[in-house]
């Protein structure tokens, strides 16, 4: 695998028509699967259709692997697989002549792209159907032959848009199983736009979030994980005496959010049982305590709490979360 960035976005700037979508996005993306989140009209698309060359920059520039974007959009695509939000089928086509077709289209020869379409289309799970048209197709078995099409072409880097998008539950399990499949191969590098924060908390190990154009939280949810942080909220009754400062002597980060009200980053080597203790010198009842992990709605959700997104648009590498 290239050992460099993935994405790197060079105050990238878009502009259609009179609006500019993407302001001034910078900043290097290096995981294996990369999340990208945020709300309707946020610029997700606007920045998928600029890395696939179909919206050029304004100013700026993105590059792929190390190659600019600008004037590259050809050899570019041949490195990239793509499975759009919408279908886009011919409904009387066979899914195997599709993925064929879309297979040639990406670069390969007829007889690899032909040979190369049976295997991707075993590996997702339709082999059995391979052979019928795509207007027959279910919801879910459509949504597994966009992904076919995608890989065909044994693409370094798979840009999924909403790929569990209506999907049942089982239909839901098996996407997200063939999406951490990819991602453990480690000969691809996968980019997943969704707007189910579970999802890409179950697969990525990079969260970009952007906001009106900008980008307003990057997480690595990978070393986040690893640093294995847990989180408590606090509720007391009676007078505080040095209970707080208590737990920061401790190694606890400590927030007070309102009157008897503690939230807290507890270091993993610390004991639940010093809270009581702690409490009961001090003569304290403590009326709730609530031990969680964080979790990416978390994040989500503090970083559309910003009423104005930061005026650089940066990805500021590795943050520590804040307490919430």
């Amino acid at each position: 695998m290239n050992s460099g960035p993935v994405i790197t976005l060079d105050s990238l700037t878009v502009r259609l028509g009179s609006r500019e979508i993407l302001h001034q996005l910078k900043g290097d993306l290096r995981g294996r699967t990369i999340g990208l989140l945020g709300p309707n009209g946020a610029g997700k698309s606007t920045l998928i259709q600029t890395l696939l060359g179909f919206c050029p920059p304004t100013s700026g520039t993105a590059s792929i692997f190390g190659h600019d974007i600008r004037g590259k959009a050809r050899s570019l695509r041949s490195m990239i697989g793509y499975m759009p939000e919408n279908d886009s089928f011919i409904a009387d086509m066979t899914a195997v002549a599709f993925v064929r077709m879309m297979g040639e289209l990406s670069g390969l020869p007829k007889d690899a792209a032909l040979e190369r379409a049976h295997e991707v289309l075993f590996y997702v799970g339709l082999g059995e159907a391979r052979y019928r048209p795509l207007g027959t197709y279910s919801l879910g078995m459509k949504q597994l032959a966009k992904l076919a099409q995608a890989l065909v072409h044994g693409p370094r880097l798979v840009i999924l848009d909403e790929p569990t998008n209506g999907l049942d539950p089982p239909a839901r399990a098996r996407m997200i199983r063939l999406i951490k499949e990819m991602r453990e191969t480690d000969k691809m590098n996968l980019v997943v736009c969704s707007h189910l924060l579970r999802d890409v908390e179950e697969t990525c190990e990079e969260v970009l979030i952007l906001k009106a154009g900008r980008i307003v939280h990057y997480s690595n949810l990978e070393e986040e994980r690893k640093a294995n942080k847990r989180f408590v909220e606090l509720e007391t009754v009676g007078e505080d005496a040095g209970f707080t400062e208590a737990l920061v002597g401790r190694g606890c980060e400590c927030v007070p959010v309102g009157p008897g009200r503690l939230k807290m980053v507890v270091p993993v080597e610390f004991e639940m049982r010093e809270i009581y203790v702690l409490a009961a010198e001090r003569d304290l009842q403590l009326r709730r305590l609530n031990y969680r992990r964080d979790t990416l709605e978390d994040i989500f959700l503090k970083a559309m709490e910003h009423n104005a997104a930061p005026q650089n648009g940066t990805i500021h590498v590795a943050p520590k979360l804040e307490i919430k």
